[in-house]
């Protein structure tokens, strides 16, 4: 893997940029904003209605990006819906299961709020949520999946990885567990599909959540895996146009799936990107993408233990992490140090509670945190200079 070329692809990094929000949004690439822009300038045209040829190559492209999309995955096309991002398919989850008064979700206290808040709405109708909690450091034992999941149970909801420790759940042996005690499982995988190479077969989870935008996609393009027995279970919560087989006065018949759940005009050259991300991805390879990270996050690690008015929240080595650290300064105030950080070098780092509030609150003891997440294109170089703008703080 060769950074330095890579990096010529992201024309923000050559303005002097050192980007590390990559948890929030990644950086997107000269091939798939050129991807995007083939669509609005050589056939903008709306899919699956026309005849013509513009219609067709625009109803051809979007249609493989959902078939790269989804073997990025390992699932089947027809598995796969596009929508706007994880948030958006975690909502639709929790709206078309349809749980009634009793049921219960399974969660944890470290999810981000879009794994959150859909199944709090729930409790309006008497959905109950009952939590695990982790380990200080965020980490889990599956035997605690094990003992908490009751016969009412419906769904756990887990991230793959958490999107402010870093730490990567074991969503494996989580799975086999649910499917022990006949018990959905649905997977935010937001964080998880731009690092690792993730197999939902291999999981063998229901659900499956993730985002384009973060993943050198453009931003508004999310997808969502359902297992195909599901698919045909469950009930699209849109109504629109491009859905449907019929429609009379009094009833209406739903096409094939995955269209069934993608009412009214999708988001074409979102897609059509979010394709483009995975060729990009792909042609890097996961193995290469996952030794970079490894190193920068040793690299970002041994350097903040070394301050000593510094918290790392979550594990303090690399093992089983991903290349995401949040961390808390004893003497100076989150935003004050980020936006420091962004004055004298121009680093992008993300600080608050990063969506995930309860975390906060209930795990890691703290108001707030500053949030440092690398991906491709960043370099030891970049991690060093914000190591040396933290040193200048050291007390």
């Amino acid at each position: 893997m060769n950074t330095e070329e890579i990096r010529k692809d992201y024309p923000l990094i050559a303005e002097g940029i050192i980007y590390l929000d990559n948890t929030a949004s990644t950086l997107t690439p000269k091939q798939v904003m050129q991807a995007v822009n083939e669509y609005y300038l050589e056939y903008r045209a709306n899919i699956h209605r026309g005849v013509y040829e513009l219609s067709q190559k625009a109803s051809e492209e979007y249609d493989k990006a959902r078939i790269k999309t989804a073997a990025h995955i390992n699932a089947s096309p027809r598995e796969l819906i596009f929508n706007r991002n994880t948030t958006e398919g975690i909502n639709q989850i929790a709206l078309s299961l349809e749980l009634n008064k009793g049921d219960k979700i399974l969660t944890t206290s470290i999810e981000h709020h879009s794994n959150l808040l859909p199944w709090l709405n729930q409790t309006k109708k008497g959905v109950q949520i009952e939590y695990i909690h982790p380990t200080s450091e965020g980490l889990f034992d599956p035997s605690q999946f094990e003992e908490k999941i009751s016969e009412n149970t419906k769904l756990v909801a887990v991230t793959h990885i958490s999107n402010v420790l870093g730490v990567i759940n074991p969503v494996e042996e989580i799975a086999r567990i649910c499917r022990e005690k006949n018990t959905m499982l649905l997977i935010d995988g937001a964080q998880a599909v731009p690092h690792i190479q993730v197999d939902v077969e291999k999981i063998g989870c229901d659900f499956y959540a993730f985002s384009g935008h973060k993943m050198l996609a453009p931003t508004g393009i999310g997808a969502l895996y359902i297992r195909k027995e599901l698919m045909d279970e469950l009930t699209p919560i849109y109504g629109g146009g491009g859905i449907i087989s019929d429609v009379s006065l009094n009833d209406y018949t739903l096409t094939d799936h995955p269209i069934s759940w993608e009412a009214g005009t999708p988001n074409i050259s979102g897609a059509i990107g979010l394709g483009k991300a995975v060729d990009y991805l792909k042609k890097i390879g996961y193995d290469k993408i996952q030794y970079h990270e490894k190193k920068l996050t040793k690299q970002l690690l041994e350097g903040l233990i070394d301050m000593k008015n510094i918290r790392i929240h979550g594990p303090i080595d690399d093992k089983n992490k991903a290349c995401i650290v949040s961390y808390t300064m004893e003497n100076m105030k989150s935003d004050d140090m980020a936006g420091i950080l962004d004055a004298r070098e121009r680093i992008c780092v993300r600080s608050g509670t990063h969506c995930a509030m309860p975390l906060f609150k209930n795990i890691l003891k703290t108001k707030d945190s500053i949030r440092a997440s690398a991906y491709i294109y960043n370099t030891r170089e970049e991690i060093e200079k914000m190591l040396r703008v933290l040193d200048d703080y050291r007390v």
